[in-house]
């Protein structure tokens, strides 16, 4: 912290000349904290923080700025992150982290904007390319047209992105907390119904989530009696893809029916003609799975508007650092253009394809 506080008292008292302009980006959300920095329009590497290993936000942003500001002075901020945003403040939905932009301030002499974490990815939607994209299902992107983009991780983001003027412009929300219903059947509603005795309210992202799969899980094996202990979202994934556990099998299979369900009534709230786009790295590990499945049937089981849905396209996002692609595009820095934007990424690896185009196991 001393060393980026010690840059700014240089550059006020002359002591030294730099002439780079560097923003600090990050991505925060309930289990990792990712940062990079944006210095003169080119964004350097992302490194990741497990969020358990540090009590506060502060602590984790110090580390990252005493190994990177050492020749720069970071000033500016522009950070992602997984909960609502008021007043620049931020307590996140799934853990104890505060992100405060007036503490940024006065511990570090950074000027910080913070964004809802979907805001961010949301603002990448117009500089993905089909490299970075799957595709499932059928349909057609409007052009000109709102898009929307969700996706499952430790929570549920939904953020839509529409054009005004011919400017992209974002609006948030909190649609991952919206009540959610079974709609496939009474397994679905028995699960939905087990999950209400449970925990009260049902929120799309006690289903469509981390924690959402565990649940579906858990309510499999309750339903059916099963003498199973509970495991990890991660265990279940596992177990689903290698056809070791068929209750892991079906907990992932209505786990991609509930996101589809619900991807298609977002897509209906914004009008989204543009398209439908599905984030965070659940989906991308799952995206073979997902074609399988019955996501986009029930993205388009929407009664009288089926055909309407029938022509919006569901893509997964797997470029690797989609969200900071978008906090570029906010920090006034990086021009609008296409191929500006993508020269901010080829330091970044993206994932291994294989022949059909999907990331590479």
């Amino acid at each position: 912290m001393e060393l980026c506080k010690a840059g700014a008292k240089s550059r006020n008292q002359g002591e030294r000349s730099i002439s780079t302009k560097c923003i600090l980006l990050g991505d925060i959300g309930a289990t990792n904290a990712r940062f990079a920095l944006l210095v003169d329009g080119q964004l350097g590497p992302v490194k990741s923080f497990d969020v358990v290993g540090f009590p506060r936000f502060t602590d984790a942003a110090a580390i990252f700025l005493k190994e990177h500001c050492d020749r720069a002075d970071v000033t500016e901020a522009v950070l992602a992150v997984a909960g609502p945003v008021e007043a620049d403040r931020c307590v996140l939905t799934n853990c104890s982290w505060v992100i405060d932009a007036r503490e940024l301030y006065q511990t570090f002499g950074v000027e910080a904007r913070i964004i809802n974490d979907f805001e961010a990815v949301a603002h990448s939607l117009p500089s993905l390319t089909a490299a970075d994209l799957v595709k499932i299902g059928g349909g057609k992107a409007e052009l000109g047209a709102p898009m929307v983009v969700l996706g499952p991780g430790t929570g549920l983001g939904v953020a839509g992105l529409v054009l005004r003027l011919g400017t992209p412009m974002v609006i948030p929300s909190e649609g991952g907390h919206a009540t959610f219903g079974g709609t496939g059947g009474d397994r679905e509603d028995d699960i939905v119904e087990h999950l209400r005795q449970r925990f009260g309210h049902v929120s799309a992202e006690r289903v469509i989530s981390g924690e959402g799969l565990e649940n579906i899980y858990q309510a499999i094996v309750a339903l059916d009696r099963l003498n199973l202990v509970p495991q990890s979202a991660a265990e279940i994934t596992k177990r689903a893809l290698s056809g070791y556990c068929q209750v892991a099998r079906e907990a992932l299979e209505r786990f991609c029916a509930f996101l589809g369900s619900f991807a298609g009534s977002v897509a209906l709230m914004f009008g989204a003609r543009g398209g439908a786009y599905i984030a965070g790295g659940i989906s991308q590990r799952i995206v073979d799975f997902m074609s399988r499945s019955e996501f986009r049937s029930r993205f388009e089981a929407k009664g009288r508007f089926r055909p309407y849905l029938e022509r919006v396209p569901t893509q997964v996002i797997v470029h690797p650092v989609a969200a900071f692609l978008g906090l570029a595009s906010l920090s006034n820095i990086v021009n609008a253009d296409d191929g500006v934007a993508k020269r901010l990424i080829t330091d970044v690896s993206r994932p291994t394809r294989n022949k059909s185009g999907r990331p590479a196991r």
